[in-house]
C-alpha cells in the first residue's frame, strides 16, 4: 500500500471515529501533497518519496512554529501542545534515518572518495552523501559530521 493510500485510509478511519484533531492534521498533509503535485515544474506521479519529502518539509514548518509558540510563554502554550501532538502524529510518515555511527561511516567514505581535506569542500561532500542516501540520512546530521570531520582534519 502506498503512503498516499495509507493516508487516505487513515483519514477515513479518524473521520469515522470523529477524531477531529487527527483528521485536521491529515487533511493539512494531504493539502501540502496536493500543493506539491500541482506546483509548476512537478512532473510524474506522487510517489512515497514525494510524500516523505512533503511530510519532512511540513514537519520542519511545525517545528519552527513550535519554537515560536514556546517563546510566547503562557499565551502560546495551547498552540505549542497542539503542534507537539501534530509533530508526533505525522512523524510516522518520515523515513527512518540511520543513526549517527552509520551516518558518520557514510560521511567518512564520501570524504575519502572525494579527496576532500579542508572545510571549504564541505558542500561537495554533503552533496555526495545526500545524492546517494537522501532518504536514509538526516541532512542536519550530515552537515554537522562533515564540518566536524573536515575541520578536525584541516
Amino acid at each position: 500500500m502506498s503512503l498516499t493510500e495509507e493516508i487516505d485510509r487513515k483519514l477515513h478511519e479518524v473521520m469515522k471515529a470523529r477524531e477531529q484533531h487527527a483528521a485536521d492534521t491529515l487533511r493539512m498533509l494531504k493539502s501540502k501533497i496536493t500543493e506539491r503535485r500541482t506546483s509548476p515544474g512537478f512532473k510524474g506521479e506522487v510517489t512515497d518519496s514525494v510524500v516523505r519529502d512533503v511530510a519532512a518539509s511540513y514537519l520542519k514548518q511545525l517545528t519552527r512554529a513550535l519554537a515560536e509558540f514556546e517563546k510566547a510563554g503562557e499565551h502560546g502554550r495551547a498552540l505549542a501542545e497542539k503542534t507537539k501532538w501534530e509533530i508526533d502524529y505525522l512523524s510516522v510518515y518520515l523515513p527512518k534515518h540511520l543513526d549517527e555511527a552509520a551516518t558518520r561511516a557514510l560521511v567518512e567514505e564520501a570524504i575519502r572518495e572525494s579527496g576532500a581535506n579542508n572545510p571549504a569542500q564541505t558542500g561537495r561532500v554533503i552533496g555526495l552523501v545526500m545524492k546517494a542516501h537522501k532518504d536514509e540520512v538526516d541532512a542536519t546530521l550530515v552537515r554537522r559530521l562533515v564540518e566536524e570531520t573536515l575541520t578536525a582534519g584541516a
